[in-house]
C-alpha cells in the first residue's frame, strides 16, 4: 500500500459529511412537524383575552371610580361590550404615569363580562387604555384605548 495515495486520498468524506446532514435535516423537520401536530407551541404562551369595550366621555363629569385626572376634566365610563369575561384584579386603566385596576369597584375575583362598566375621571387631553395582565403578571396587552378630545 502506498502511504501518500492514503494521505491524499478523500474520496469518503463527502459522502459521509452528506448522510449527516440529511439525518439533521431529518430530525429537525419530525421536530417542527410534532410541535404543530401535538400543540405544543400553544401551551408555552399566555395569549391574551378577547374583550371589547366601549368608551363614553362626558366633559365637566366627575365622582368615578377611579381617578386618572390631574385636572378633572370630565368622566370616562368605560364598559365591556362582549367577549371573554376577565378577572377584576387583570384589569387595569392607564393614563401614561397612573394604572389603576378595576378592584376599586369590583372584588377580587369577581369577573368583567359584557354590560360591566367602570367610571374614570379623566383629563380631556389624556390617552386613556384597558389593559389585561396575566396572574403573574408576566405578559400583558391593550384591549382598548381612549384618545380625549384635546389629546
Amino acid at each position: 500500500m502506498k502511504l501518500k495515495q492514503l494521505f491524499t486520498d478523500d474520496d469518503a468524506v463527502s459522502p459521509v459529511i452528506g448522510v449527516i446532514l440529511m439525518v439533521a435535516i431529518t430530525v429537525i423537520l419530525a421536530a417542527v412537524i410534532a410541535t404543530f401536530v401535538l400543540g405544543l407551541g400553544e401551551s408555552v404562551s399566555s395569549t391574551a383575552p378577547q374583550a371589547n369595550f366601549q368608551e363614553d366621555y362626558e366633559a365637566g363629569g366627575s365622582g368615578g371610580d377611579i381617578n386618572l385626572s390631574s385636572s378633572g376634566d370630565g368622566l370616562l365610563t368605560v364598559t365591556h361590550t362582549g367577549g371573554d369575561a376577565i378577572a377584576a384584579e387583570n384589569l387595569y386603566m392607564a393614563n401614561g404615569t397612573d394604572r389603576k385596576d378595576w378592584t376599586a369597584t369590583y372584588n377580587s375575583g369577581d369577573k368583567i363580562s359584557a354590560g360591566n362598566s367602570i367610571t374614570v375621571d379623566v383629563d380631556d387631553d389624556a390617552t386613556i387604555r384597558v389593559i389585561w395582565s396575566d396572574d403573574s403578571k408576566d405578559s400583558s396587552a391593550e384591549l382598548s384605548k381612549w384618545t380625549g378630545p384635546n389629546a
